[in-house]
């Protein structure tokens, strides 16, 4: 594949803001000065270690130690190449890219392919919506409420009854059927290739930051043998348990909300039903139960890094539905945002609430919402009999391992009262219950395996990076560690000669000397991207730090302040090797005699000195 010009590759990224790339996936907020953090993607953590430094162009997490630029967040994200990575940034600012052969752009391949033929698709189920055909389609929709513009809205579209009417269309746009198939728009019979979808209403399913990446697919005719709504298969971009219908709808409400709420509900039309009521941070599985990937994507879209959000959970009255609330209640405690059950007047689902009762009792669930831990309770205490002291005991030993599991200390007393009046027990023997439950709760960290040691004859054992937390607390390292922080994020904006004199003298510890080295080997500090370019070429163990040096929030209250404070800790840097040199030269004096040329030149490099001194001390 011909390369693209590297020209163009820093002209795109240059030209890409990383904040806005990480944003589509992460909620980010501020961190200090040119500093973002948020939930890193990266790995599942409880409180933000991830920090995305827009003036800088890169990313770092504190708890991983995941870092880099625009395109190794698209390439470790989306698994895609690393032209495939400037390919869809270039086309995002519609920049024209130039390849070193000086041909036109390449046919990309792999995931981008796949992209393209799910968006291909998405358009012309969405024309299809439009046929004579499809009256029982429009129909449907209709007959729950939803009119041409909410269909527009959400891309709904119709798949014809034909076995190939998709796959001829595509094929004429330039698509191989070997490519419609690992995209899971056809299917591979004994009879050849044939639509996965035939005269159903389709809902294209989009990732979070709106790409096309699958269908839902609803049956109409009563001849049509397949499942009532049918899903693309599992495919290399398609992967059914990370993926939550209409987040990318949602995303912004859910990010800037006070509180910060989503509502997870349980089909396609529920969710647009929510949205059109006002709803607008609904979204819904897609033919698989909700679980922990779910959970994973949600909390770095929330933020969610306090009790301060909400998941409310809406379920369908029956068993099915009630069994799945208790699904995602096994699930609760991976968030840390508060979780809800809310259902709706006799089993309603929002889709029938809405046609049923209007817009403000679908907002009405909101207000209807009972916390996780109180619906898990009823559900245990629904199975016995509680006029019984039999039945009472029986549903106490049922229920008291749920109220064990609240970590909350502040919630667990209330929820045992909670318990208790609805058990018509006394509060203390519930207590003596639920502290028997808790002691049989295991709620000790995972035990680690073993760290093997290296053996005679298995090589080396690999050395652990250095980080800022493993750096020593002296003075020195202090300052040390203070500059080459300013220099990464600010050096840009101070005096080069200055930049250059601070840093001219080794430093002592070998991390810090390994940064310095590299800083003071770059040709050009002003040049966009320079950091990022040097935290690259530190050597490791060593690169992990720089980039935490890079990344880490600088203590000012602005740009220009922080553009101060570097130079001041270059001054001060100025100033110790001054000093050091100084109190080099005074003990060399003692061993040199005054009368002699070596000692004359001493003191004339002591007055200079005291001269460079005093004119760094008033600066």
């Amino acid at each position: 594949m011909p390369r693209i010009r590297q020209a163009d590759v820093d002209e795109v990224k240059a030209r890409t803001n990383i904040g806005d790339i990480v944003g589509e996936r992460v909620a980010l907020k501020s961190a200090g000065v040119g500093s973002l953090k948020g939930l890193c993607p990266f790995h599942d953590e409880k409180s933000p270690s991830f920090h995305v430094r827009p003036q800088v162009g890169y990313y770092h997490c504190f708890g991983c130690g995941e870092s880099g630029d625009v395109y190794s967040f698209l390439r470790e994200m989306d698994h895609v190449s690393f032209t495939e990575a400037v390919e869809r940034l270039a086309g995002r600012i519609g920049y024209t890219l130039h390849y070193e052969d000086g041909g036109a752009a390449p046919e990309t391949s792999g995931r981008s392919r796949l992209y393209a033929a799910n968006t291909a698709a998405a358009e012309f189920f969405r024309s299809q919506l439009l046929s004579a055909e499809a009256e029982t389609g429009r129909k449907f929709l209709g007959e729950r409420g939803f009119d041409a513009g909410a269909a527009a809205h959400f891309g709904v579209g119709y798949a014809p009854r034909g076995w190939e009417g998709m796959m001829k269309a595509l094929t004429a746009q330039g698509f191989t059927r070997d490519e419609l198939l690992a995209a899971g728009l056809v299917s591979q019979g004994q009879r050849g290739v044939y639509d996965r979808f035939r005269g159903r209403l389709v809902w294209p399913i989009r990732d979070v930051t709106g790409q096309t990446i699958g269908f839902g697919a609803r049956k109409l005719y009563d001849d049509d043998q397949g499942p009532k709504y049918l899903n693309t298969p599992e495919t290399i971009i398609y992967k059914k348990a990370q993926v939550l219908y209409g987040l990318d709808l949602a995303k912004r409400d859910i990010s800037r909300g006070e509180p910060r709420r989503v509502v997870v509900v349980e089909g396609y039309t529920d969710v647009m039903a929510c949205h059109l009521a006002g709803l607008t941070t609904a979204v819904a599985t897609c033919g698989t139960a909700f679980g922990a990937e779910h959970i994973k994507v949600l909390r770095r879209v929330m933020g969610d890094d306090n009790a301060s959000g909400e998941v409310v959970f809406t379920f369908d009255g029956d068993e099915a539905g009630q069994k799945a609330a208790l699904r995602a209640f096994t699930e609760d405690d991976r968030f840390n945002a508060q979780t809800f059950v809310a259902v709706a007047p006799n089993g309603l689902d929002p889709c029938d609430l809405r046609l049923q009762r209007g817009d403000a009792a679908v907002r009405g669930l909101m207000e209807a919402k009972v916390p996780m831990f109180e619906f898990a309770i009823d559900r245990k205490l629904a199975g016995f009999e509680l006029a019984t002291v039999e039945g009472q005991v029986g549903a106490l030993r049922a229920a008291a391992p749920i109220v064990a599991e609240i970590r909350d200390r502040l919630l667990r007393p209330g929820y045992e009262r909670v318990l208790a009046r609805r058990l018509g027990m006394d509060p203390t023997e519930v207590r003596a219950e639920v502290e028997r439950a808790a002691r049989g709760v295991s709620h000790a960290p995972a035990k680690r395996e073993p760290v093997e040691t290296s053996q005679e004859g298995t090589g080396p054992a690999p050395v652990a990076p250095v980080t800022l937390a493993s750096l020593p607390r002296t003075a020195d390292v202090a300052l040390e560690r203070g500059a080459l922080m300013g220099a990464l994020q600010y050096g840009h904006q101070v005096d080069q000669d200055t930049l250059a004199r601070a840093f001219e003298v080794p430093f002592r510890h070998p991390a810090l000397e390994s940064i310095r080295l590299v800083i003071m080997a770059a040709s050009d500090r002003t040049r966009a991207g320079w950091a990022m370019d040097a935290v690259n070429a530190v050597r490791e163990p060593y690169r992990s730090l720089a980039g935490e040096l890079l990344m880490s929030p600088f203590p000012a209250r602005d740009e220009e302040g922080a553009a101060r404070s570097t130079a001041d800790l270059f001054r001060r840097m100025i100033l110790r090797n001054l000093d050091r040199e100084k109190n080099e030269l005074l003990g060399a004096v003692q061993r040199v005699p005054a009368d002699s040329d070596g000692g004359r030149a001493l003191r004339m490099r002591l007055r200079d000195l005291d001269i460079e001194r005093q004119r760094f001390t008033e600066s």
